[in-house]
């Protein structure tokens, strides 16, 4: 059962556009159906500098941010029956309750159950678990990995292969996921199919890397940063494109290049213009266009409606579509045989204090992805 209070290190971000503060933080013991996690590695992904940035409508502040960590559980509260002390676990953003009637239905993965809560940066019950300084800290996405330990809902833990490497696999709590699961449960990619993938970074080779395993025969990368190709290429990309070389839109471009248009499209950016791109480098008839990236609050994506009249589907996907609980434990053992990478995405390894300087690899487009071990 859990036992007291712990005193460990936290990043906490005192206000929006001010750089992480390394500092000591209080975590409480896990409530009923709570879980207390020791995390060895994170993870830094743009959504946590999409919230820091201050431009996120549900970040609140002061928190600890984070949300692709992994580590091994510490303690548990009153009423958790599938976890105990010294498992092995990634921490979920989208839970599964296996209840609620998202759990229920087998075309989403979106669990409902702690929703409410969660964005309002609080656990299930309507409180915090960590306090700095006398003060009461938020957490985010109802994981808060920024933290050497850190208290998640029961619902949002994933029970892993305690053989799998911590540093590599806490990839798999959200960017590696997201576009995997974009090409393998969204957009159903058949062999033989012709895709275009716009944004090179975590998620897009995430997607190129779902689509070469999906047997796509074309693979076509689309990226204003061209020292991307080469890892592009690395992951599966058959090709890759820099729209500023070319005078017309890179729409047109991509419908001249593929005879009429791409059989799916993955935009990996959260920029509206080009999720109209994406959709429009379709085929007529038949072409798909999956939404991954996350577009700031209050912006709109439009079309011409003829472009959906005449065939095309425009899609969206969140975490990849997978039912988080059931399927992260899969995906570590598809890591684990070889059949999808994790260990490539890491560029950079650096000790938790150098958290600011993760962020700022990131903002460089530097890394691809930067771990931080405790």
């Amino acid at each position: 059962m859990a036992s007291g209070v712990i005193k460990c290190k936290a990043a906490v971000a005192w206000a929006a556009g001010k750089p992480l503060s390394i500092e000591e933080v209080e975590v409480a013991p896990p409530k009923a159906h709570e879980v207390r996690i020791k995390v060895v590695a994170t993870a830094v992904c743009h959504t946590d500098a999409y919230t820091l940035s201050g431009a996120d409508p549900e970040g609140c502040f002061p928190v600890i941010l984070g949300h692709e960590g992994a580590g091994i559980v510490e303690s548990v509260g009153e009423g958790v029956t599938k976890l105990k002390p010294g498992d092995t676990v990634i921490p979920l953003y989208v839970p599964q309750c296996g209840e609620c009637k998202f759990c229920l239905n087998p075309k989403t993965n979106l669990c409902q159950k702690i929703r409410v809560t969660q964005g309002k940066g609080l656990m299930p019950d309507g409180t915090s678990r960590f306090t700095c300084k006398g003060k009461q800290i938020y957490h985010f996405m109802g994981t808060s990995t920024f933290s050497e330990y850190t208290i998640v809902a029961d619902i949002s833990v994933a029970k892993i292969d305690a053989a799998a490497p911590l540093d590599k696999v806490c990839l798999l709590g959200c960017g590696i996921s997201t576009g995997y699961g974009a090409v393998i449960n969204t957009a159903k990619v058949e062999p033989g199919s012709t895709c275009a993938v716009f944004g090179l970074g975590g998620v897009g080779l995430a997607v190129i890397m779902g689509c070469k395993v999906a047997g796509a025969s074309r693979i076509i990368g689309v990226d204003l940063n061209k020292d991307k190709f080469a890892k592009a290429k690395e992951f599966g990309a058959t090709e890759c494109i820099n729209p500023q070389d070319f005078e017309k839109p890179i729409q047109e471009v991509l419908v001249e290049l593929t005879d009429g248009g791409v059989d799916y499209s993955f935009e990996c950016i959260g920029n509206v213009g080009v999720m109209r791109a994406a959709l429009e480098s379709c085929h007529k008839g038949w072409g798909v266009s999956v939404i991954v990236g996350v577009a700031a609050a209050g912006q709109e994506i439009s079309t011409r409606p003829f472009q959906l009249v005449t065939g095309r589907t425009w899609k969206g996907t969140a975490f990849g579509g997978w039912k988080s609980v059931e399927s992260v434990p899969k995906l570590v053992a598809e890591y684990m045989s070889k059949k999808i990478k994790v260990d490539e995405f890491v560029t950079h390894t650096l000790p938790f204090d150098k958290i600011n300087e993760a962020f700022e690899l990131m903002h460089a487009g530097k890394s691809i992805r930067s771990v931080l071990k405790f």
